[in-house]
């Protein structure tokens, strides 16, 4: 098939290996970004890099407006997660049946590609949106979120769009996340003499069902958010013991926590303190250090009617497509920016059900659409 131009430019960015150099292997951005910068400097757009590591720049695209007292942000990653467990080769960006498949197709490069395309058709055709836009192109999401945080750093805007797989559906509310670490200290002995030593193992279990336990709280109906559900908590990660005929001393477990709208992170710690201090005075023997938080984002909740979302309701019931604003489980750079003070939306083409996925893709025409949204919401945002 011929692809339309967006999906003409999809596809040169899906080849461009731009895995976060956090993962074993990854490049990092440095030849995606400076891809986006030829991109824009080719038809005279004005563009700029914003240094975040050494070679791994924020890109940022400018459209001038009316009023420049004004402005919109569009935003999208350039880093990928890993290929490891990929069944499609990463890099080769295949189309079959109306989708686009590899790495970073979805999650989120067919965001990033509607975007480019929706300010450049501004440009060529000359026309003056109401208000000045910027494109911005950041690293770092799939990792530790640098690049939104450095781009937020004085930046004031009336709003921002963040690309994600949202199935285009205009998002107001994420959860956010919080992850540490739990280590329970025990002290070794033979295993011919456990009584001899403190098992660590032993003493996380009763720390791992009291997690469960106070997780059943958070179940509670009354405690859910109308777009978010609950709050929830999963323990993925426990490292303990040496070799079977040894008292284990130590013993750790990793924690996500899914946090709602209005829930501190000190808050939340707060709780699991709390919880490991009683159980501590149940077992004596039972000595439980909470660490720092290895990654933490508060949720986003931007209201209803606020202007920008009020605007991208109307305008997706308008392209006959589903204008309930909703909520998602996962996190994205709209908390950071929402935090910054600029009511923040989520929307982007493709399923989060492919993002990370070992045969990722996108479907072509939700690109088109989004290139249609995007473009549409920058000529109506007054």
């Amino acid at each position: 098939m011929v692809l339309p131009p967006v999906a003409q430019t999809l596809a040169s960015l899906v080849r461009i290996n731009s895995v976060n150099s956090a993962y074993p292997g990854g490049p990092g951005e440095t030849e995606i970004a400076s891809w986006i910068r030829h991109f824009f400097e080719q038809r005279g757009i004005e563009v700029w890099e914003q240094e975040v590591f050494p070679a791994r720049p924020n890109i940022i695209a400018r459209i001038p407006g009316r009023d420049p007292s004004r402005r919109i942000i569009l935003e999208a990653h350039t880093d990928t997660v890993s290929v490891q467990g990929m069944t499609i080769p990463p890099f080769e960006p295949l189309v079959q049946n109306g989708r686009l498949h590899g790495r970073g197709s979805c999650d989120t490069k067919a965001g990033l590609a509607a975007m480019i395309h929706a300010i450049t058709s501004l440009h060529e055709d000359r026309i003056t949106p109401p208000c000045d836009v910027w494109l911005a192109a950041v690293v770092d999401e799939e990792f530790s979120y640098r690049g939104v945080v450095k781009l937020c750093e004085g930046l004031n805007a009336d709003a921002a769009i963040v690309a994600e797989p949202t199935g285009l559906r205009a998002v107001i509310a994420s959860k956010g996340v919080l992850r540490w670490r739990i280590t329970v200290r025990g002290k070794a002995a033979h295993s011919g003499k456990p009584h001899l030593g403190i098992n660590a193992i032993h003493h996380m279990a009763r720390v791992i069902t009291a997690l469960e336990d106070d997780h059943r709280r958070l179940a509670d109906p009354a405690r859910s958010h109308p777009l978010l559900g609950p709050a929830t908590l999963n323990v993925g990660v426990i490292h303990g013991g040496v070799q079977v005929n040894f008292v284990p001393d130590s013993c750790t477990i990793e924690i996500d926590r899914r946090l709602l709208p209005g829930e501190t992170v000190p808050a939340v710690l707060a709780h699991y303190q709390s919880l490991l201090d009683s159980l501590q005075s149940e077992h004596p023997t039972l000595d439980a250090v909470m660490e720092p938080p290895m990654l933490t984002d508060e949720a986003l909740e931007t209201a209803a009617d606020s202007p920008p979302a009020k605007l991208a309701s109307m305008l997706l019931s308008e392209m006959g497509l589903d204008g309930t604003l909703a909520g998602v489980p996962f996190g994205s750079d709209a908390s950071k920016l929402s935090r910054q003070g600029i009511p923040s939306l989520v929307f982007g083409p493709g399923s989060i059900d492919q993002a990370h996925a070992a045969t990722e893709f996108v479907e072509i025409h939700e690109v088109e659409k989004a290139l249609e949204f995007y473009r549409n919401f920058i000529l109506r945002f007054h």
